[in-house]
């Protein structure tokens, strides 16, 4: 396992965009404290957008993960990247003429995904800790533990989400290309959810429904926190509104991330099996 992760790692340190790129995602979730920073101040209007309470445990928990599973596509950049330069400089080849099987070497990359999944959510642990040392009204440690389920959802939203883009940069080849079938695939669902809503179904069961696909499926593991905020409770209560919306993630929506994923490396395995490299 050592082997195969040091082979991946490797590769990715000696190119240099992929460097670049991982360098600049996590400078980007670092950036997330600067969110601290953001003022108003016009007149008797003052904003300032710690003071809302984003900062606070537990909730900095959701909100981090959420805004930091937004950045997810700079990741995804070098994955699909890093299947098209096996293809475009051959090493795919070379690497199996050195002895690696067709199954290490999709168990390689598999590894790199878990990897860039984990050091991510540990990081994001880390942010969310300092700013909400900093700037939480509540400090008590089991204030500060509960919740940590986000961060949980958050690393299974990024392996369902990178093993879908490893998938397409196998089967497609090109990074381009590969980029182009996720936003093409993104947009197949959005269709499906119109015409089963527009054809057959009410709002809530089309959600259902569409919540099996693998990209509506990856995005449910992890729900909007903006809602939680007590300014925007405040706003909803003055024009009439109740927002009470279940923010938890289930065992289902898990399962169905970690099965899809499963699928997706499975079928990763299955067309290096038979592909003529």
């Amino acid at each position: 396992m050592k082997r195969l992760l040091q082979i991946e790692l490797i590769k990715l340190w000696n190119n240099r965009a992929s460097k670049v790129l991982i360098f600049g995602y996590f400078i980007l979730l670092t950036c997330i404290a600067l969110v601290a920073a953001i003022k108003f101040d016009i007149g008797p209007i003052k904003f300032h957008l710690a003071e809302q309470g984003i900062f606070n445990f537990p909730y900095i928990w959701h909100f981090n993960t959420f805004v930091a599973a937004l950045l997810k596509i700079f990741l995804a950049i070098i994955i699909v990247s890093m299947m098209a330069n096996e293809y475009t400089y051959k090493t795919i080849k070379q690497n199996l003429i050195d002895g690696l099987s067709k199954k290490e070497f999709i168990a390689s990359k598999f590894l790199t995904v878990v990897l860039f999944s984990a050091v991510s959510t540990l990081f994001v642990f880390v942010i969310s800790l300092i700013l909400g040392g900093v700037y939480s009204d509540y400090t008590e440690i089991g204030i500060v533990l509960s919740d940590l389920r986000f961060l949980v959802a958050y690393f299974i939203k990024l392996i369902g989400f990178f093993s879908f883009c490893l998938f397409v940069g196998i089967l497609v080849k090109r990074s381009a290309f590969a980029l182009g079938f996720l936003i093409i695939w993104q947009m197949v669902e959005g269709f499906t959810r119109g015409i089963i809503r527009w054809k057959f179904f009410d709002a809530e069961t089309t959600s259902t429904i569409i919540g099996f696909f693998p990209l509506d499926a990856i995005s449910n593991v992890l729900k909007e926190p903006f809602s939680r905020l007590n300014a925007v409770q405040s706003v909803a209560n003055q024009i009439g509104e109740n927002v009470s919306l279940d923010y938890q993630t289930t065992l289902l929506e898990i399962a169905l991330v970690l099965l899809w994923s499963a699928i997706f490396i499975w079928g990763s395995f299955k067309i290096v099996q038979k592909r003529d490299l």
